[in-house]
């Protein structure tokens, strides 16, 4: 099952100083497959994303995506972009661009239209209880779009335990996102 760590300026910081430090004592204990620098507030994004790049290369990351912006994310050679459940019509342009491409999903009729335009992945959410994420969908849920989807899902929301990951493993999602798991 393949890890998805997401990161929050609320533990990491939102300076480089801040951002390096938090990650040196994650990434030496966990090693995620899939990296996500996001943070919705700094102006400082760009300077930000650099840092956090530079930083899981050092730590070889296999998959570094930044958030929402496909240009910048090919500007910086991350390896891909995450795009917000808004940003279906970026898919397209992020692929020319040889960026894989995830996008935020929180339906069966959005996970259908991410596939139809090339997504490389999904995450689909929340599975269970987040902060002012809304319902969770649960696992039945969960198992009901892995079965219809055909590109990878990584579950995400709510998951903070072994016992969720082993739940969603069951459900055969291709893997899991989280911020707070990796904390």
């Amino acid at each position: 099952m393949k890890t998805y760590l997401i990161t929050d300026p609320s533990y990491y910081g939102s300076t480089p100083d801040t951002l390096e430090s938090a990650l040196d004592v994650i990434y030496s204990h966990r090693f995620p497959d899939f990296v996500l620098f996001r943070d919705k507030q700094t102006p400082e994004y760009a300077d930000l994303a650099h840092t956090f790049i530079t930083l899981s290369r050092q730590y070889k990351i296999p998959h570094v995506l930044l958030h929402g912006d496909y240009l910048l994310a090919h500007e910086l050679k991350a390896d891909g972009v995450h795009f917000t459940s808004t940003q279906f019509d970026e898919i397209t342009e992020a692929k020319k661009l040889g960026l894989y491409a995830v996008i935020s999903t929180h339906s069966y009729e959005e996970a259908l239209k991410a596939q139809a335009l090339g997504a490389d992945a999904i995450t689909y959410s929340p599975i269970f209880t987040s902060p002012n994420k809304g319902e969770p969908k649960g696992l039945e849920d969960l198992k009901e779009i892995v079965d219809k989807i055909e590109i990878p899902i990584f579950a995400l929301g709510g998951i903070t335990t072994e016992e969720q990951i082993n739940a969603v493993k069951e459900c055969g999602a291709y893997g899991f996102a989280s911020i707070r798991y990796f904390i």
